[in-house]
């Protein structure tokens, strides 16, 4: 299977730079895989699409404002993306420029605060006190929204039922969701549950490798609640639809049918993967020749995918992490 196979040509006035302030007020496209059917709709007419017994799995990871701003002491401006946390005070970091010296200060706050830079892309603070680190950052908004991040990111790139600090990027789906929309599919009989997968950079990372099998995901750190493994196995048991909102949370899922429930998963889910637990798929539109696309091409199947694909483009869709979302059946 070549890379090449999954191109497609995206003017870049269609990359949403902005979110909708009515969140389910996004377009959506739905996928009948059995009909092979199109439809297009409003996002909040998700609902009709959930049925009672159904298991809609939410992703509540939470995005860090990790990217900081800072100085060397030689006054020169210095950009750094906190990634994992290895200490406690310890980061793995991307940072820009890349020519800092080995034990040099960047300096944050005036002084108040610093950190000191090591060969390997690590950084360690002067202060234990995480709340006051992230006090002075800014959402990780990704590469291809070419702007500077708001003061409005810290609400909208971020879902309304984030609660598990570790990301530093958005599971894009579940941005499209309102409290009123998820009560709106509970009413129906549906049964919600949460999920955690803390989406890293990785997720940006390109696929290099012209066979695309040969490709290593970066692994990213994922947990499913006592709570979240009894739903998924009464769903399992009823013969009821199991709904992953975006990869994150389908990648989560699959990783559980393989036997586990924490710890870092690197599974990487191209066309040809046998679903063994999602059912439908609600994810946002991704970039070209990318493992985001590689996975809904596998769920929708590669022509239908591509097909809807080029319905998104004719009916000028807002794509990326800002943009409109897609729901497979």
């Amino acid at each position: 299977m070549r890379l090449a196979d999954f191109d497609y040509i995206l003017p870049k006035e269609f990359i949403a730079q902005y979110p909708l302030k009515q969140r389910d007020r996004a377009r959506l496209l739905v996928v009948d895989r059995s009909s092979g059917s199109i439809s297009h709709l409003i996002f909040k007419d998700v609902v009709d699409y959930i049925n009672k017994g159904d298991l809609v799995a939410l992703n509540n990871t939470k995005v860090l404002p990790c990217r900081l701003f800072g100085s060397r002491i030689t006054g020169g401006k210095v950009e750094v993306l906190l990634l994992n946390q290895k200490g406690e005070a310890k980061f793995n970091a991307l940072i820009r420029p890349a020519r800092l010296k080995p034990s040099e200060k960047i300096i944050f706050n005036g002084g108040k605060i610093f950190a000191c830079f090591s060969a390997a892309n690590e950084v360690t603070f002067n202060t234990q006190d995480m709340e006051e680190i992230y006090k002075l950052g800014v959402m990780p908004l990704p590469p291809y929204i070419k702007r500077a991040s708001e003061d409005a990111d810290r609400i909208y790139y971020q879902t309304v039922y984030a609660k598990e600090a570790g990301a530093v990027a958005a599971p894009t789906a579940g941005l499209h969701f309102t409290e009123g929309l998820i009560e709106g599919m509970e009413s129906k009989g549906a049964k919600v549950t949460y999920l955690t997968l803390h989406v890293g950079y990785g997720t940006f990372k390109p696929v290099k490798v012209e066979d695309v099998a040969t490709h290593k995901m970066e692994p990213e750190y994922f947990r499913l609640s006592h709570e979240s493994i009894k739903a998924i196995e009464g769903a399992k048991a009823d013969k009821k639809r199991i709904i992953a909102v975006g990869t994150t949370s389908l990648r989560a899922l699959e990783t559980y049918a393989f036997g586990r429930k924490e710890g870092y998963t690197d599974l990487f889910i191209y066309p040809g993967y046998k679903f063994k637990i999602v059912d439908a798929l609600i994810t946002n539109f991704h970039l070209p020749r990318t493992t985001l696309f590689m996975l809904v091409c596998a769920f929708a199947g590669e022509e239908l995918a591509k097909k809807a694909y080029a319905q998104a483009l004719e009916e000028k869709y807002r794509f990326y992490s800002y943009g409109d979302a897609m729901l497979i059946i």
